[in-house]
């Protein structure tokens, strides 16, 4: 009997949890928490007119959602080998991203106005490429949708007042099996911009992972493929890797 009410008790919190889009969106963090992330990731480059270019770029990060600090620096080509990025995501605000490119031996802070360019030819714009804090925004339930031979939770989220970004709206599929994203489309004022697909998961070190990226520009019609090799979670990292002085040294 007690079991049986545990298991209805359970059942009936889930139901509940799923009508809730806040606490989906908690949870999908929740699960995805790690304390370090490193990869190793190379990128397609495709363009309107089907050419195809490649890049090759290191990842660190150090914490985890809202409060974290990553470098992204170039391995390949040649010309774009040693840019790199610093993006210190904050709780409350836009995050601070500053890049540095050995062949000018300067470092810029990147304004908050100019993080809808792209990111050093890739489809990612910079706004893309930090972290989406929860409280930041508000969310609604759309619905649930098979994607991919997936049911996922369709759940729309708009930037609340103070956060500036260039999209009013995204809308996230959520896979109900194991709380990961499957698409995110990223909507201006008009229209459908980019659109984020998170494809071949893999559960790494208990984080299910998404080992390809693929991000869309809708309006160049181009996009970039990235692949991600060497995952790590948790290894042991220092916070004097995360600094602008630290851009210069490697």
């Amino acid at each position: 009997m007690n079991e049986l009410l545990l298991l209805t008790t359970l059942m009936l919190a889930g139901h509940a949890f799923a009508d809730d889009p806040r606490q989906i969106m908690t949870e999908v963090q929740k699960r995805s928490r790690v304390a370090s992330q490193q990869y190793e990731g190379v990128l397609q480059v495709i363009d309107a007119k089907g050419k195809t270019s490649e890049k090759g770029w290191t990842y660190e990060r150090l914490g985890s959602h809202g409060a974290s600090q990553v470098v992204i620096r170039f391995t390949a080509p040649a010309e774009v080998k040693g840019v790199a990025l610093l993006v210190m995501n904050y709780p409350d605000k836009s995050s601070d991203q500053w890049m540095w490119t050995p062949a000018i031996n300067r470092e810029r802070r990147i304004a908050t106005q100019d993080r809808r360019a792209r990111f050093f030819g890739t489809d990612f714009s910079f706004e893309d490429l930090e972290e989406r804090d929860l409280e930041q925004y508000d969310y609604a339930l759309e619905g649930e949708e098979m994607l991919d031979g997936e049911s996922c939770w369709k759940i729309a989220a708009t930037p609340r007042a103070g956060k500036r970004s260039q999209y009013v709206r995204s809308v996230y599929w959520i896979r109900k099996t194991t709380y990961t994203y499957a698409r995110i489309d990223n909507h201006d004022a008009q229209t459908l911009v980019r659109r984020l697909s998170y494809k071949q998961m893999e559960d790494i070190q208990d984080v299910w992972t998404a080992r390809v990226l693929e991000v869309e520009d809708l309006t160049r019609k181009s996009r970039t493929i990235l692949k991600l090799d060497a995952v790590k979670y948790n290894a042991p990292l220092t916070a004097d890797r995360f600094t602008v002085q630290a851009l210069r040294r490697e």
